[in-house]
């Protein structure tokens, strides 16, 4: 194991200052460099020192700084979540295997959000591996955090109303939804990375021997993590939930009011759990997601899984807001960002890719059984909705498994040209999610439609390029999300990337 000091964004050696041979003997072990290669590498240092410049010559050449290196595992699996989260949302509705789950179970649309966290909880162990200065970094935070705050409700909140209306504008009062996809990694950023900067003096260079080292090294992490499941787990079981009632806006313009019985705790079903409840308290109903994926519930629609009018003896509950990126479960989802942060930690510290691997399957794999037990005995059932414990073991783990298989692929067996299109998307993440996933770039080409505003570039496309050659809209929908979407951002990104050319916030 070596000083993280010497570690550039994880990957190859950093320069040594002063060129200590039997350090850099055990460096090159551990990375299998044999015997030939350390006596020829030493050759060459030598006549390097040789050829040397003056002192003189030295202060007059400028100094460059050296570029660090991409961790082009990270690039490609953050691409592979922005890829996912197209696909889920635009070819969601047509294969309702693929959207969210609308309770209890995990579909391939629930791997999106923790995604997310995990990369956001491996770069900050990256980007603050090093911090000359605390109260800079702090500062960065906070403003990184607002701008993702900023975005979120530019974005979520309902003032956007693209792709499919040419209209922008929110009730401030009565409608905003305060909620959302970037507010969540906000809260999870500026508290993961805040202790990661404030326990910056506590953080080893060198790892004690023993298996859990890595976990005692950043018990403060580990400690916040603790925090935020303690929170949850306490308010999730010992919170009471009372009654309420929420007003419905009918088609034809009337609204009805409906009451919801409750009455109970601990309960993880759909109306009376208390991540629901303090949502409600906290933003005011009327600020909560309106479309709940609950509502294609077998209880709710007869169309189960997808969605269809409402049985006649559907619950009142079915109709009612609910903000799945809400106060309580983005506190559990501290969680995910704490585990992210641990897998960027162990990039740091452990040189050699078996005991990296070593490290980041074992836990993989241990999270999965740990999800996979709570959830089929019924403890605590994986739900994205809730954020639930098991949900955050279950996701994590397959995040450690898919991020490893990722590692293998592209920076042990250097398959790296077929993963390209996932890096450029992945470097340019912001850029994609805004453009593409939140819709921005087909409202803007929605703004040229003919006849009437439904008959668009976009719906020509995708009804007379794919839906009509394959004669089937689910294929049809498929095929333009791959295509039409995906393969026409990754050559974006790709341009970007050459022109040098990113969004970053």
């Amino acid at each position: 194991m070596e000083d993280a000091r010497r570690v550039e964004e994880g990957f190859g050696h950093a320069p040594l200052e002063k060129k200590d041979h039997n350090k850099a003997y055990f460096s090159e072990k551990l990375d299998g460099t044999d015997s030939g290669d350390r006596i020829k590498n030493e050759k060459d240092d030598r006549r390097a020192v040789l050829n040397q410049p003056t002192e003189q010559n030295v202060e007059e050449q400028p100094q460059v700084k050296p570029k660090s290196k991409r961790v082009a595992t990270l690039d490609a699996f953050r691409g592979l979540t922005i890829v996912l989260m197209i696909l889920v949302d635009d070819a969601g509705g047509a294969y309702a295997r693929i959207d969210h789950s609308p309770w209890n179970g995990c579909t391939l649309a629930d791997f999106v959000m923790p995604f997310f966290l995990f990369i956001v909880g491996f770069a900050i162990a990256l980007a603050l591996k090093k911090v000359p200065n605390i109260k800079h970094a702090i500062k960065k935070i906070v403003i990184r955090t607002l701008k993702l705050l900023f975005w979120g409700i530019i974005l979520q909140g309902g003032y956007s109303h693209a792709p499919n209306e040419l209209v922008y504008g929110v009730d401030i009062k009565h409608q905003i939804r305060w909620c959302g996809i970037l507010q969540r990694i906000a809260l999870v950023y500026f508290v993961v990375a805040l202790i990661e900067t404030l326990t910056t003096k506590l953080r080893p260079t060198v790892l004690d021997s023993g298996h859990i080292s890595i976990f005692t090294a950043y018990r403060w992490q580990w400690i916040g993590g603790f925090v935020a499941f303690l929170v949850y787990i306490i308010t999730t079981y010992a919170l009471y939930i009372p009654d309420w009632s929420f007003v419905f806006q009918n088609p034809d313009g009337t609204a009805k009011r409906y009451t919801v019985q409750c009455g109970m705790r601990g309960h993880l079903g759909p109306a009376c759990n208390a991540v629901g409840y303090v949502d409600r308290q906290v933003w005011g109903i009327e600020h909560l997601y309106s479309q709940p994926v609950w509502i294609r519930l077998k209880a709710c629609t007869f169309s189960s899984p997808y969605q269809g009018p409402l049985r006649e003896d559907a619950p009142t509950w079915c109709q009612a807001p609910f903000e799945p990126e809400g106060l309580l479960s983005s506190i559990s989802a501290i969680l995910s960002g704490t585990i992210g942060i641990h897998y960027g930690h162990v990039l740091i510290h452990f040189k050699s890719h078996s005991e990296r691997l070593k490290q980041w399957v074992s836990m993989g794999f241990g999270l999965l059984i740990i999800a996979i037990i709570l959830h089929f005995t019924n403890a605590i059932p994986i739900n994205k909705q809730l954020y639930s414990i098991s949900y955050v073991c279950f996701t994590a783990g397959a995040a450690g498994i898919v991020f490893s298989g990722f590692y293998i692929l592209i920076d042990i067996w250097g398959l790296r040209t077929p993963f390209l299109f996932l890096e450029w998307i992945g470097m340019n993440a912001m850029l994609v999610f805004v453009m593409a996933a939140q819709g921005i770039f087909a409202a803007f080409v929605n703004g040229w439609y003919y006849e009437s505003q439904d008959k668009t570039l976009v719906y020509w496309i995708q009804k007379h390029v794919f839906n009509d050659v394959w004669h089937s809209e689910k294929v049809g929908t498929l095929l333009y999300v791959m295509f039409a979407e995906i393969t026409f951002w990754s050559v974006v990104a790709g341009i970007l990337h050459k022109l040098g050319i990113y969004w970053k916030l």
